[in-house]
C-alpha cells in the first residue's frame, strides 16, 4: 500500500523548515505537525496536495471521529481532534500562498477543517485536573526509600520539585552551579536550562515542610563532597545501567550525564505516589499544589505576585487562570460557609 508521496515530502520539508526557522517553533511542536500531516495524507491515501479538495477535509474529520487512541483503545478526544485539524488547516493556509497552489486552494477551502461549534466548545471546555494536596505529597515523600544512591537521588528529586515547582524538563537539565543553598535559590538560566519559552527564571525555595529542603540539601552535599561533582555536572544524574552480579542489565549507580528527556522524572514521581497507595500524579501537578498553597498563604496582591513570579509566570493572571481555579470541593466549602454567615 502506498504510504508516501515524493512531491508531498518535499513540500512538507519546506513547511517544517519554515516553522523552525521563520516562526521559531520547537522540535517537539514540529514533530506534532509532521505527525498530523501524515495522518491527513493517510486519510487521502497519500494523494498529492495539489489534488486537494474540500471533500478531503470533510473526510479527514470523519476519519478522526472514528479513530482510536493507540495507547488506550478509546476514541480520540474532541481536544485531540480539534488540535489535529488546526495543525492541518494552518498548513493548507500556508500552502495556499505558495507558488503553484494559489489557483488550486482557495482561502475558504481551509475553513472546511473547522469542527462544528458544539464540538469546539467541548474540545476547549475547562476540566479540572487532579493534583495532590500538600499532605499527600508529604506522605508519598516519606514513604520513598533512601538507602542507595539511586534512591537518594529519586527522593531528593521529589523534594526539589515540591520545593521549587520547577518543570520536569528544566529539572532534567539543571547543573549544580544553578543551585544556591545559602540563598535558597534556583537560577534557571535559559542558556543552559530547558525552560518554557526559553525564559531565564529565578526561583526561591517555597515555604513548604522543612524536611523537603533538608533532603535536597543533603543530596547536593553528597554530590559535591562524596561524588566530587563539579559546577557543570548534572543536579540529577542519569542512572548507569550495565551487567550486574545476576548477569543481567540492572542499575549500577549514577553517571555524570543529564537525562536526555524528562520521562524518567515523570516515572519516579508517579511511582512514588502509587507506592504510597495514592493516585498517580505527575511532576507538573506540583505546580497546582503550590498555587493552592500560595492562595492560602499570601495576604497581599504583592505577595501573590512574587509567588506567581517564583513559578516563572510573568503575568499573575496566568497563575490564576491556568493553575488557580478553585477546586470543586473547595468551591462547595466556600459557598456553604458564605450561606452560613449570610444574614437575611
Amino acid at each position: 500500500m502506498r504510504n508516501f508521496c515524493e512531491e508531498n515530502e518535499r513540500i512538507k520539508r519546506r513547511y517544517l523548515e519554515y516553522l523552525r526557522e521563520a516562526e521559531g517553533h520547537s522540535d517537539q511542536t514540529i514533530d506534532k505537525v509532521a505527525a498530523a500531516l501524515v495522518r491527513f495524507e493517510a486519510s487521502t491515501k497519500f494523494k498529492p496536495f495539489k489534488a486537494f479538495h474540500i471533500d478531503q477535509a470533510v473526510g479527514f474529520k470523519k476519519a478522526l471521529a472514528k479513530a482510536k487512541n493507540p495507547d488506550t483503545g478509546k476514541p480520540l478526544t474532541k481536544a485531540t481532534i480539534s488540535g489535529t485539524l488546526r495543525i492541518v488547516k494552518a498548513f493548507f493556509k500556508w500552502l495556499a500562498w505558495e507558488q503553484g497552489f494559489k489557483t488550486r486552494i482557495g482561502k475558504s477551502d481551509c475553513e472546511y477543517f473547522n469542527l462544528p461549534a458544539k464540538d469546539e466548545a467541548v474540545a476547549h471546555a475547562h476540566r479540572e485536573k487532579p493534583f495532590p494536596s500538600m499532605e499527600q505529597a508529604l506522605h508519598a515523600f516519606r514513604n520513598m526509600p533512601d538507602g542507595g544512591e539511586i534512591e537518594q537521588r529519586d527522593k531528593a528529586l521529589f523534594a526539589f520539585l515540591i520545593l521549587t515547582g520547577v518543570r520536569d524538563g528544566a529539572a532534567a537539565s539543571l547543573k549544580l552551579k544553578h543551585i544556591d543553598l545559602i540563598e535558597g535559590e534556583v537560577i534557571q538560566d535559559a542558556r543552559e536550562v530547558n525552560t518554557k519559552a526559553s525564559k531565564t527564571i529565578y526561583t526561591w525555595f517555597f515555604p513548604v515542610a522543612p524536611e523537603f529542603r533538608e533532603c535536597f540539601e543533603r543530596w547536593v552535599g553528597y554530590l559535591r563532597e562524596r561524588r566530587l561533582f563539579g559546577p557543570d555536572d548534572p543536579l540529577f544524574p542519569q542512572t548507569a545501567v550495565g551487567v550486574g552480579a545476576s548477569r543481567r542489565f540492572e542499575p549500577l549507580g549514577l553517571k555524570r550525564l543529564h537525562w536526555s528527556t524528562a520521562t524518567p522524572i515523570r516515572k519516579i514521581v508517579g511511582e512514588a505516589f502509587e507506592t504510597a497507595g495514592l493516585p498517580r500524579f505527575g511532576p507538573h501537578s506540583f505546580r497546582k499544589t503550590l498555587v493552592q498553597l500560595g492562595e492560602r498563604t499570601c495576604k497581599t496582591p504583592e505577595e501573590f505576585k512574587a509567588w506567581s513570579q517564583n513559578l516563572g509566570h510573568e503575568q499573575v493572571l496566568t497563575t490564576f487562570t491556568s493553575y488557580g481555579s478553585v477546586s470543586r470541593h473547595r468551591q462547595g466549602e466556600i459557598i456553604k460557609g458564605l450561606a452560613t454567615a449570610a444574614t437575611f
